[in-house]
């Protein structure tokens, strides 16, 4: 057939999708969705979530509109899923693992401590929810919690830093004489297993507690956010390796009745543009990390360490008793935790290996820079 002949079925075929888009569009109502994050409008994490409202807003035309609230704007920061889950807000914005007290499996989407023991890092993560069985499960999470919440992964993060310190620490014992800010759930009270006196606050609450000297060290995420944060105001010494979260995915929380009320058109693209933030982020992350890492060394007088060799072996026991004890309490816990270790019996050994090379290529490198 002539390229000629075949014009006239290919603008044909051209206008049938264009008719569809218009139809689909037709048909979408309206539906705002106020989301009310857990940290101030000022972090980092607020830049890539404006950044996927902005996405959806294209591709649905302009039908569904994501507005970012402020930190507190209706409930308090911790009340911040169960204002979702009865329609005070439409949406929220924090990382799974916030909801552990919930139900102790969060911790596996949000914050699989020390990379769910078994090597798992912020990429390999992202393929076990992409084709390992991830997304069905956490779609389960929010019914096993009795939440009316539809779940949106959105930032995969990490490996997080293990922190900010006033002072050097040589070994776990200088930890352990520290009130140290960690995360919420598990891999906070790992901490507490191994003897560290971990306080869990929100991230707003952080550098007022560093500057009035209720927490002595803290963590929070990387040399971008933490940067955002301002901790390097007033604590110098940071450590990068650290196991607490290797992994990290802040989430986007919808009401149940809004999600049902959104078009199947409406639906696609938030699902659509949440994997593609999925991504994004991680691009983002890296460049922006990099930048923050020399400007807090090169003009702020940050020294950077690395982590005390024992940390690894106490903290890695800690966490892997704390997943066997939970797998052993809690079915659906041990469910997710069995998918992820299928996953990584194929995937790891694999991701591991083929990342060697390349990071002693980086390790290199980056020595190389600190002899210049």
């Amino acid at each position: 057939m002539s390229r000629l002949r075949m014009m006239p079925v290919a603008l044909m075929f051209a206008m049938v999708l264009t008719s569809w888009s218009n139809l689909s569009s037709a048909a979408d109502k309206n539906v705002l969705i106020r989301v009310q994050s857990v940290i101030p409008n000022s972090a980092d994490e607020i830049v890539m979530l404006k950044d996927f409202a902005e996405n959806v807003s294209a591709l649905t035309n302009g039908t569904v509109t994501i507005e970012v609230l402020t930190q507190g704007a209706v409930v308090d920061a911790r009340g911040t899923l169960e204002a979702v889950d009865k329609g005070l807000i439409e949406g929220g914005f924090a990382w799974t693992h916030y909801w552990s007290g919930y139900h102790p499996a969060a911790m596996l989407f949000g914050s699989p401590v020390a990379g769910a023991g078994v090597g798992i890092d912020n990429i390999a993560w992202v393929s076990w929810y992409m084709y390992g069985g991830g997304r069905e499960l956490y779609d389960q999470l929010w019914v096993e919690m009795d939440m009316n919440v539809k779940g949106l992964m959105l930032q995969p993060m990490g490996p997080e830093a293990l922190g900010w310190f006033k002072e050097p620490i040589n070994s776990m014992d200088d930890m352990r004489n520290l009130r140290f800010r960690t995360p919420p759930g598990i891999p906070g009270q790992t901490y507490k297993d191994i003897g560290v006196a971990a306080v869990a606050m929100i991230g707003g609450d952080i550098l007022p507690a560093l500057e009035k000297g209720v927490i002595d060290a803290a963590e929070w995420c990387c040399p971008k956010p933490d940067m955002v944060m301002g901790f390097h105001k007033v604590l110098k010494h940071y450590y990068l390796q650290g196991l607490h979260q290797v992994v990290v995915n802040a989430d986007l929380y919808v009401n149940g009745d809004v999600w049902k009320s959104m078009s199947a058109h409406q639906q696609r693209a938030m699902n659509v543009a949440a994997d593609a933030s999925l991504m994004r982020s991680i691009s983002y992350r890296i460049y922006e990390n990099g930048k923050a890492l020399q400007e807090l060394t090169d003009d702020h007088g940050v020294v950077l360490h690395d982590t005390p060799a024992d940390y690894f072996v106490e903290y890695m026991a800690a966490a892997n008793a704390t997943l066997e004890k939970n797998s052993k309490e809690n079915a659906f816990f041990k469910k997710v935790w069995d998918s992820q270790k299928a996953f990584a019996k194929v995937a790891v050994p694999f991701w591991a290996g083929a990342q060697k090379s390349n990071a002693s290529l980086g390790g290199a490198y980056a020595d190389a820079l600190k002899k210049q």
